[in-house]
């Protein structure tokens, strides 16, 4: 596979993560303001930020206003945006050697 195709492939699968990641932080804030609604758990929000998504849930936190009250967000968020970008570099390094 050439550069310019693993590149977009991997921005590509990177856009559609962070994308499905702030839509369920959006879900999640819709679901808190209603009374009985069954929540997305903070598991799967932390999973899909460790899958790549944490660009998408740091926005989301802020956007929306949600989750914001919580340290372990604040301080894990920005510090799974740096893992996921370790990791893409360690995934371009090995493919393009």
């Amino acid at each position: 596979m050439t550069f310019d195709k693993l590149f977009i492939a991997i921005f590509l699968l990177w856009l559609l993560i962070n994308i499905s990641a702030f839509f369920i932080m959006l879900a999640d804030k819709f679901r808190s303001r209603q009374t009985g609604a069954s929540r997305i758990s903070e598991g799967l929000l932390f999973f899909m930020a460790a899958a790549f998504g944490s660009l998408g849930v740091y926005v989301g936190m802020f956007m929306l206003r949600h989750k914001t009250r919580k340290w372990y967000f604040l301080i894990g968020m920005p510090l799974l945006i740096l893992e996921n970008i370790a990791t893409m570099y360690l995934i371009y390094w090995f493919f393009t050697r």
